[in-house]
């Protein structure tokens, strides 16, 4: 197959067409995984007497009816307060407005909402667009085309998405995809400093949303798939002058580890772990990038971001613990000095990259609350981790899970699970999760309401072969054929309501595709995501009852936000435009008989172009007026 554009195809092609089925894999057997019962642990049993779940004030201030970052607020809620819409009127919520972005790529932004101006940039080639909503049909404000290095699209990890942008004292902040940070004037759509940060001949993107706290702008870098070497970057938010840069793998120097380093595990203590935790040099090339969500601590003053998996793939070429590597780090903000760092999965060998949200709560633990952060790992674990020290409370798998046998709460460390472990010149079956985790990139929402937290994800496993890769810089760095199918039960995608506190789902719901769109909760009593097959949904938050959908253009991949408009009315917001690397097989071009394609996940989508197709475009929804 010949490919065109985006390293969705310089990475992924590798077997001749004729080698691969077009049909979607049998499911693994529900024999092959364990249960929540047999792997997941704590520290001490479920107190839910002892408080109520919830984010401080600092970290989640009451809400304006505005939604100016992709998170909602500090604490990673994506809860809003509006409650007119309600289980019982959603039946009649409407489309009042849609917006073609004019790209037809994988979106998978969150639309910002600020004095009544709502923004929205786009996949590559990043536009940026500004509509008034105080106005009839919201119309343009202003439009920038940042008309990033047309090169960046060949380099690009997994379609060419960008994750949003966020609005602050009067800036819109956002990356492009060939590695620069902008701020625009909110009011003239023109640039007031724009900073380059990545460097695409060695194969470095951005495609995170960055986050803006204390007047510093955080960024961090994608690429770990092309021998990319990771880094978290601070930026002054009046001018854009770096002032610090963290590197995720390397001498304490580079990792700005210095005597404010205290790490609860041992594991984690020494001089130069980041190299030594290495073959030689191999930190150098070793991946850890921070492409996914970053958050403040207003509370304790840190920095908190997860950091990505360690390259290459084939694990056999990096023996050693790879740190700092799919782990999550806290740091200083001012200097980003870090402060404690808990690795999720050291050695990872299936590419479970920890970079999915942090949601900070104060929640009931060993009969006291604790300030703790909520992590749903790649691993297929959710980990409720004392934000203080980096401890590990609870460790439970929301997923099907056979990769590990759990996580001993006494040293911090993932029990692997030999017989999935990875080898040259062998193929190891049916590895739960994939390499796309339990859970990718798209968040969860937290209700304060029921107290639970609500997990989009997919239910897929996978098959896999190392092979030995030799490194070239910007190609790809990989060293592993992949075939993914559907885990038990055969539905691809689930959402699930987790009560953080019984450590238990409250409720599931099975989809057929994997959900890759972002959640968000409403004091409504509602919960909001979208499908790969293009449906919006509602359902209710404390039973998952599906209450309203509506059929998009095309799939949903996208974050959904709730906000209040000018005339008081709530409204909800989200973009179509299937994609990223799930929906690489429409978006592509990838031939969906090569189920090695898009590293192995068009084995698990082959069939997605028969209910979906690329697009791009707003959708904004109300109830009548």
């Amino acid at each position: 197959m010949r490919c065109k554009t985006t390293r969705l195809c310089l990475l992924l092609v590798s077997l001749p067409l004729a080698a691969a089925a077009p049909t979607v894999p049998a499911p693994v057997p529900d024999s092959e995984v364990f249960s929540r019962e047999q792997i997941g642990h704590a520290l001490a049993a479920p107190t839910p007497q002892a408080g109520h779940t919830a984010a401080s004030p600092a970290n989640a201030p009451p809400d304006d009816g505005q939604w100016t970052m992709p998170a909602k607020n500090y604490a990673s809620t994506r809860f809003s307060s509006l409650k007119e819409i309600t289980p019982q009127n959603v039946a009649q919520l409407t489309p009042l407005l849609s917006f073609s972005l004019a790209v037809n790529k994988g979106q998978e932004a969150a639309p910002i909402v600020a004095d009544n101006t709502m923004y929205v940039v786009t996949a590559y080639p990043n536009f940026v667009y500004a509509l008034d909503l105080t106005k009839p049909g919201a119309p343009l404000k202003w439009r920038f085309a940042p008309k990033p290095v047309p090169a960046s699209q060949g380099i690009a990890c997994c379609d060419v998405v960008n994750r949003g942008g966020t609005v602050d004292h009067g800036k819109y902040i956002f990356n492009t995809l060939d590695g620069q940070t902008i701020a625009l004037d909110v009011k003239t759509g023109l640039p007031l400093w724009r900073t380059r940060l990545g460097n695409i001949n060695v194969g470095e993107t951005i495609t995170m949303a960055p986050l803006v706290a204390q007047g510093h702008v955080y960024v961090g870098n994608s690429g770990g798939e092309l021998g990319v070497r990771g880094w978290l970057a601070a930026l002054d938010e009046e001018t854009g002058k770096l002032l610090w840069r963290a590197y995720s793998t390397g001498p304490d120097r580079d990792v700005l580890i210095g005597p404010q380093f205290k790490p609860f595990y041992p594991a984690d203590r020494g001089t130069d772990l980041g190299v030594s935790s290495w073959p030689p040099q191999a930190w150098q090339i070793g991946g850890g990038t921070v492409w996914g969500w970053v958050t403040y601590d207003a509370e304790l003053n840190n920095v908190i971001y997860g950091v990505a998996n360690p390259g290459p793939w084939n694990q056999e070429q990096r023996p050693g613990d790879n740190k700092w590597t799919a782990g999550i780090f806290a740091r200083d903000p001012a200097s980003g000095a870090a402060r404690w760092y808990y690795q999720f999965s050291p050695h990872d060998e299936h590419d479970y990259d920890g970079v999915n949200e942090q949601l900070l709560l104060d929640m009931p633990f060993g009969g006291q609350m604790r300030k703790v952060l909520v992590h749903i790992d790649r691993n297929g674990y959710v980990y409720v981790i004392d934000r203080h020290t980096g401890q590990v409370l609870s460790a439970d798998p929301f997923g099907p899970v056979n990769s590990s046998k759990g996580v001993d709460l006494q040293s911090g460390r993932l029990i692997v699970n030999e017989d999935k472990t990875t080898h040259v010149g062998r193929i190891t079956h049916d590895i739960c999760p994939t390499a796309s985790g339990a859970k990718d990139w798209n968040p969860s929402s937290f209700s304060p309401d029921t107290g639970l937290i609500y997990i989009p994800h997919e239910n897929i496993c996978m098959d896999w072969q190392n092979m030995e890769v030799n490194y070239i810089a910007g190609t790809p760095y990989v060293g592993a054929e992949v075939h993914m199918k559907p885990g038990p039960g055969g539905n691809r995608g689930q959402l699930t309501a987790w009560d953080p506190v019984n450590r238990r789902p409250a409720w599931i719901v099975k989809e057929n595709f994997p959900i890759w769109s972002a959640t968000a909760a409403t004091a409504g009593g509602l919960v909001f995501y979208g499908t790969m097959d293009g449906w919006f949904k509602a359902v209710d938050a404390g039973s998952g009852k599906l209450l309203w959908k509506y059929k998009m253009d095309s799939g949903v991949i996208g974050q959904p936000v709730s906000y209040r408009g000018p005339d008081g009315h709530q409204y909800i917001a989200v973009l179509s435009g299937v994609g990223g690397w799930s929906g690489a097989v429409v978006s592509g071009p990838v031939d969906p008989r090569d189920g090695s394609a898009a590293l192995g996940f068009v084995n698990v989508m082959s069939d997605l172009p028969k209910y979906s197709t690329a697009g791009g475009t707003l959708y904004v929804f109300s109830l009548p007026h």
